[in-house]
């Protein structure tokens, strides 16, 4: 099961994912909610990937797409929280040179003012 918790901090959206981001459960619900946040105009967001125990192809290709849309509209999209495992995938697939992450969410929020 996956669940989104959003909550707001100076003007950004932080969204606590929780559970699997794979194809049929969490890949739909993730897009759909960067979707609604865009609509909204909330162009800040910060993905916390404490609670997520799994990332497969679709679940990436739903990050990338949501990093691509939100940085194509003048927005930021950055990481928090990544398990090692996902940290490793996203090394592997060299998506870490493209997605700024964090280990601490005080220094994630942060840096959208810096950037």
């Amino acid at each position: 099961m996956f669940t989104i918790s959003q909550r707001q901090t100076s003007g950004i959206s932080i969204l606590d994912l929780q559970g699997k981001i794979t194809l049929g459960d969490g890949s739909a619900q993730f897009r759909e909610a960067i979707r609604r946040l865009i609509e909204e105009g909330r162009m800040k967001l910060l993905l916390n990937f404490a609670e997520v125990s799994y990332v497969d192809s679709s679940g990436i290709g739903e990050l990338v797409s949501a990093y691509t849309t939100v940085t194509s509209k003048g927005g930021q999209l950055r990481l928090v929280n990544l398990p090692r495992r996902i940290h490793d995938l996203l090394r592997i697939t060299k998506l870490l040179t493209v997605l700024e992450t964090f280990d601490d969410e005080s220094r994630a929020v942060q840096s959208f003012s810096q950037g």
